[in-house]
C-alpha cells in the first residue's frame, strides 16, 4: 500500500511538472524597444499645481512574437511581432498556418518586422513587455497622418494668398510658377495643389506620462499622427 502510494505521487509529479514550466515558459515576456498600439484619442490630466497637460490615449494590445530571424539563416538578426487580433475567418489560410507554426492560437491580422540584435529563437511565441516604456521614459511615435484629400496651395503650405477684393480674380491661386525660355519648364518638387496629408509620419521625443496596463492604455505627452483607431508604432527615442 505505501509503494502504491508513493508511485501515485511520483506520476502526479511527472504529470503536473511539464504543465507548471510550460505555463511559466508562456508567460515571461521579452523586452524589445517597440511595439504597437492603437490611438484612442486624446484628452488631458492636470498636474499637482493644477495645470493641465495634453495627452494622447493609446490602446495596448497584445505584441507576439511570431518569427525570429537569424543571420545564419536569413542574412539578419529581427524579431517579427503580429498584432490586430480578429475573427479566424477574417484571416487568410497562409497567415492562420504563419500563426500556428509560431504556436500562436490567436489570429491576429498584421505584422511588422523589428530589426535589433542578440535575437533569441527561443522567444517565438512570446509576448513583447513595456519595460522599457515606464512613465519620464522618452520615445518616438511612427503613424501615418489623417488624408485630406486633393488641396490647394494656401491650405497644403500655408501660402497668404491673392487680393481679397480691388478687381482681383487670383484670391487663393498659388501665382506664376513657370521661367522665362530657359530653362523653360517648372522645377521637381514645386510647391503646388495636390493631394495632402496620409503620410508616414514620425514625432521623436515624446515623454511617457502613464502606463496602466491593468486598464490597458497608455498616456503619451502631446499629439501623435494618425487619425482615432489608427495603429501608431512607439519605439525607444533615436535622440532621447
Amino acid at each position: 500500500m505505501l509503494w502504491e502510494k508513493k508511485m501515485t505521487e511520483d506520476n502526479n509529479k511527472d504529470v503536473s511538472a511539464p504543465e507548471e514550466k510550460k505555463s511559466e515558459k508562456k508567460s515571461v515576456s521579452v523586452d524589445v524597444p517597440v511595439f504597437y498600439g492603437i490611438k484612442a484619442g486624446m484628452t488631458r490630466i492636470f498636474n499637482d499645481d493644477g495645470s493641465h497637460v495634453p495627452v494622447t490615449v493609446v490602446k495596448l494590445i497584445p505584441n507576439i512574437i511570431s518569427q525570429v530571424k537569424v543571420k545564419e539563416k536569413d542574412g539578419y538578426e529581427a524579431y517579427q511581432v503580429a498584432y490586430n487580433e480578429k475573427r479566424a475567418k477574417l484571416v487568410s489560410k497562409p497567415k492562420e498556418g504563419h500563426l500556428k507554426k509560431a504556436g500562436i492560437e490567436k489570429s491576429f491580422f498584421r505584422f511588422a518586422e523589428i530589426r535589433m540584435q542578440g535575437v533569441d529563437p527561443e522567444h517565438l511565441g512570446k509576448e513583447i513587455s513595456l519595460e522599457s516604456f515606464q512613465p519620464a521614459s522618452i520615445i518616438d511615435v511612427t503613424g501615418v497622418s489623417k488624408g485630406k484629400g486633393f488641396q490647394g496651395v494656401i491650405k497644403r503650405y500655408n501660402f497668404s494668398g491673392g487680393p481679397a477684393t480691388h478687381g482681383s480674380s487670383t484670391h487663393r491661386a498659388p501665382g506664376s510658377v513657370g521661367n522665362c525660355a530657359s530653362p523653360g519648364h517648372i522645377f521637381k518638387n514645386k510647391k503646388m495643389p495636390g493631394h495632402m496629408g496620409s503620410k508616414k509620419k514620425t514625432v521623436q521625443n515624446l515623454e511617457v506620462v502613464e502606463v496602466n496596463q491593468e486598464k490597458g492604455y497608455m498616456l503619451l505627452k502631446g499629439s501623435v499622427p494618425g487619425h482615432k483607431n489608427s495603429f501608431i508604432r512607439i519605439s525607444k527615442a533615436i535622440k532621447g
